[in-house]
């Protein structure tokens, strides 16, 4: 089955961004002013380097979090699976300034070690980190957080990642519609 064909502009109203999903959804979960932990899903997120190790999170300047990571410079990234897409969504529809996520959504946290911000006790794998590098952008700021502290729920991961036979995580596409890793194909 040829999938190329021929390119041709993307119509008015349509956002270039959508070439670039679905993405890995993350929940990030910070220190918020009024000393509350906040949790918020953001699938704008890359690896950036190895060494150091780093991540960065496009994050919204109008959104509750930046103001929380401008306060308090620590948090965790967490990768939840594809069975917590509705809390997933829910997490993203309301703002931590105005409703405790935390309580309202029954979220449930553990201790880190790293960081004074806790991680999300279900997740798939959790990562504690600290701000490296900030770089505004348009709307956005590009928080580059160094890793300082990685764990993975061992059942579903290998030496090579996620094992989707036994797992999945969530992958945005936009809205409501979420995605999962489908059929592994490896390169000759």
């Amino acid at each position: 089955m040829d999938i190329m064909g021929d390119l041709e502009p993307l119509p008015e109203g349509y956002r270039f961004y959508y070439t670039l999903h679905p993405r890995p959804t993350i929940l990030i979960v910070t220190k918020c002013p009024n000393g509350r932990v906040n949790v918020m899903p953001a699938s704008w997120n890359m690896p950036v380097s190895e060494e150091p190790p780093t991540i960065a999170i496009a994050i919204d300047k109008e959104a509750y979090t930046h103001k929380c990571l401008e306060y308090h410079g620590e948090a965790t990234i967490n990768i939840p699976s594809i069975n917590q897409v509705n809390l997933i969504y829910e997490l993203g529809r309301v703002s931590g300034s105005e409703v405790d996520k935390v309580a309202r959504y029954n979220v449930k946290l553990e201790e880190s070690e790293s960081v004074s911000v806790p991680r999300i006790a279900d997740s798939l794998a959790s990562l504690e980190v600290r701000v490296y590098k900030k770089l505004d952008v348009g709307e956005v700021t590009l928080f580059v957080f160094e890793v300082l502290r990685t764990y993975v729920n061992k059942d579903y991961y290998t030496r090579w990642g996620w094992d989707f036979r036994k797992t999945n995580i969530a992958l945005h596409g936009a809205g409501r519609a979420f995605y999962t890793v489908g059929q592994f194909v490896k390169a000759r």
